[in-house]
């Protein structure tokens, strides 16, 4: 049996999902795969120096930026942060060779950004012959010493054109550079039942007619879409909105208190997402890739914000949406209103639709059989 560790860490929730992902379907399948899922922030947490000052965690950090708003900062956060990384790297070395020791892995994948030399340089000084895989979990890079590092012999699965295109940039060997057809996202938005929309929207208290927007800005929430809410609701559009604000409770409250014309439906934390898609019309939300790969894999458009407050590695997320005509981009969500009204014009949601039934993102599927190949099992054998 192959030992496989998948390391993650929980900054903003997106690198968990894709590691559970990844590891459900790994079992889906039936290969004889032990995996185990590796959180790098609970390893080096006596290290972690942010902690030390702050009393708290590096990614308890990031997360109540997104979920305070405080995002301005972050490119030159992420070069203080990368400083750190670098200083305590020798230390980050010994910690993860430790650890290799005793699990003694067949294949290391990295689902996480920032830490990939420590991790590189741990496993290929403990073991030499045993891949490493960087997949990324972002659009693109967003260089230096994000996602891709160079002089790495290892594999990279990018889940976009413009990712495979920095990767053979920076040196690495094309057959290195393996190509998924996009993000990884749960197999729960695979073969969804069909619902009875009108039915369902009913259920929500729900105007089964009207056009419904889904109000998502990752697991932490924002405080801005209280904003976008009222914005809408003082404007003439004939439209109602479904708003899932995840862990961040108090904004729950907050929305749940308005009194609104439009009819709008609020939920906390849930993993029912692909069921209050399929309710959706259209999504508007902080250009997460997570959240972009879901909505266009459900083919609903997306209105997304672009401006200095995005965070670095973001940007290019919202290139990919105007690239691909699948959403719009906004220097602001003060003016969420027409951009709401450009995207309810029948022709323009026509195209839109068009452009998104075109994407058939598979990587989820696709991943597996890719590892098969780097730990020399073609095909792959069932347990």
């Amino acid at each position: 049996m192959k030992r496989i560790e998948i390391v993650y860490f929980d900054a903003g929730g997106g690198h968990r999902a894709a590691a559970n992902a990844l590891q459900y379907r790994i079992r889906e399948n039936g290969y004889d795969w032990e995996v185990n899922l590796m959180n790098l922030q609970e390893l080096l947490d006596s290290m972690d120096i942010f902690r030390k000052i702050t009393r708290i965690r590096l990614q308890d950090i990031y997360n109540l930026m997104l979920k305070k708003g405080w995002t301005v900062g972050s490119p030159q956060l992420l070069v203080a942060m990368h400083l750190i990384i670098r200083v305590l790297h020798p230390m980050q070395v010994k910690m993860l060779r430790n650890y290799w020791k005793k699990s003694r892995p067949d294949l290391v994948i990295s689902v996480v950004p920032n830490f990939d030399r420590s991790l590189y340089e741990s496993l290929k000084q403990e073991f030499p012959a045993i891949p490493f895989v960087t997949i990324l979990t972002d659009f693109a890079d967003y260089p230096p010493h994000f996602w891709i590092e160079e002089g790495q012999d290892q594999y990279f699965i990018c889940g976009t054109r413009k990712a495979v295109e920095q990767a053979r940039l920076m040196g690495h060997a094309p057959e290195r550079v393996l190509a998924a057809s996009g993000m990884i996202v749960s197999p729960r938005f695979y073969n969804l039942a069909p619902v009875d929309g009108a039915a369902e929207r009913r259920k929500l208290f729900l105007d089964p007619a009207l056009p419904t927007a889904l109000v998502l800005f990752g697991g932490q929430g924002s405080k801005v879409m209280e904003a976008i809410i009222k914005r809408l609701d003082a404007s003439d559009l004939e439209m109602q909105m479904i708003a899932i604000c995840g862990h961040n409770h108090r904004l729950e409250a907050r929305l749940r208190g308005l009194t609104t014309r439009m009819p709008l439906h609020t939920v906390g934390f849930t993993r029912e997402v692909p069921y209050f898609m399929q309710l959706a019309d259209f999504f508007i939300g902080k250009p997460g890739p997570g959240s972009i790969s879901e909505a266009v894999h459900m083919k609903l458009p997306v209105i997304v914000e672009k401006n200095v407050w995005t965070l670095p590695q973001e940007r290019y997320n919202a290139d990919w949406v105007e690239e691909e005509g699948v959403g719009i981009v906004q220097r602001s969500f003060d003016e969420i209103v027409p951009a709401v009204r450009q995207i309810l014009d029948p022709a323009r949601m026509g195209e839109m639709k068009a452009r998104l039934a075109n994407i058939d993102n598979r990587a989820v599927f696709e991943i597996p059989e890719m590892l098969c190949g780097i730990i020399g099992q073609t095909p792959c054998s069932p347990a």
